[in-house]
This record gives structure tokens, C-alpha cells and sequence, in this order.
């Protein structure tokens, strides 16, 4: 067991239930441990809701955190993994004058290199999604910054996990 810190995402379906959110974040925060994104979503099943959470620490206390949350939290399933157990992707949005679109080809390239979409163009400004690894995100927000961008925003990380975790049918058996 790692006893080094690293990332690991949590991943917690629940009932939608109000109040769960503040009680799931109390228990990081009573062990003073920073939460680096969270995520909520609606899962594959009606009426039960999927909290992503990203922290930083030992294998030895996400342990520990896990079974707190398992506890003192009407949950269906908690669990984690590490970053190499999970698929996932942050989004970035990006607000930049419409002017520079047509008038700076060098913003075309970027725009066509880092695979970001445009997602509404009007006379003041446009607006560019991209989705990847945080690392992704932050080069394109290096050179887009560059020209000037009016407005920006970065989601938490959305993650699946690689291997089968036979959540699919945990959340069946809870539908039925």
C-alpha cells in the first residue's frame, strides 16, 4: 500500500437526496484535505446521482475516507481509483473577440491543433470548447492568452472508470 501522495478520483452514487452534498465535503474537510475538483451528475439510473470528486493523498487514508463516507453517508456505492484506473476529461471554455477569429490566422491554427471546437461565433466575440487532460486545457489557454481572452472557465474532471466495475448492475439492482 502507497504511502506517497497521489491524485484519485472518487466516484459516489447516491440517492438524489438534498444535504449530500455538504455532508460528503465535511468529511474531507474535518481531515483537512483540499478537494482539487467535484463533479455532480445524474448516473445511467433515475433518481440517483454520481459525485466525482478529485483529491490528493495516501492510498492509506482515501482507505480510510471511503469508509467514513460509507458510513455517515446513505450511499449506494463508494469507491476510487487512481489515475491510471480512469478515463477522463476536464472541459475549458473560452471567450475571445470575434475580430481576432478572422484577423489573426494564427488563431485558426491553434484552434485546429489543439482540437478545440467553436462553439458560437457573433460581431463582439466567440466562444471555443475544449475537452482533454487539464494539461491540454492549460496549453491552449497559454497561447490563446497570448491574444487576449475576454472570459474563461474550466469544469472539474468527468471520469469512467477503464475496467469493469460492476457498477452498472449495482445501480439495476438498486432501480429495481
Amino acid at each position: 500500500m502507497s504511502t506517497e501522495k497521489q491524485f484519485y478520483t472518487v466516484s459516489i452514487y447516491t440517492e438524489n437526496n438534498i444535504g449530500l452534498l455538504n455532508r460528503i465535503s465535511a468529511i474531507f474537510q474535518r481531515r483537512h484535505i483540499n478537494i482539487e475538483s467535484l463533479n455532480t451528475s445524474p448516473s445511467e439510473i433515475a433518481g440517483v446521482s454520481k459525485f466525482t470528486i478529485v483529491v490528493s493523498m495516501t492510498e492509506v487514508n482515501i482507505k480510510k475516507i471511503i469508509g467514513q463516507i460509507e458510513k455517515q453517508v446513505e450511499v449506494i456505492k463508494a469507491y476510487y481509483h487512481n489515475d491510471d484506473e480512469t478515463i477522463y476529461q476536464i472541459s475549458g471554455l473560452f471567450k475571445i473577440k470575434s475580430e481576432l477569429l478572422f484577423e489573426e490566422p494564427q488563431i485558426q491554427n491553434i484552434i485546429k491543433e489543439s482540437h478545440a471546437r467553436i462553439v458560437t461565433v457573433n460581431t463582439e466575440f466567440f466562444v471555443l470548447e475544449k475537452s482533454g487532460k487539464k494539461q491540454e486545457i492549460v496549453t491552449l489557454y497559454n497561447q490563446l492568452s497570448v491574444f487576449g481572452i475576454m472570459q474563461y472557465t474550466r469544469s472539474g474532471r468527468v471520469a469512467i472508470t477503464k475496467e469493469e466495475m460492476k457498477i452498472s448492475a449495482l445501480l439495476e439492482t438498486y432501480n429495481n
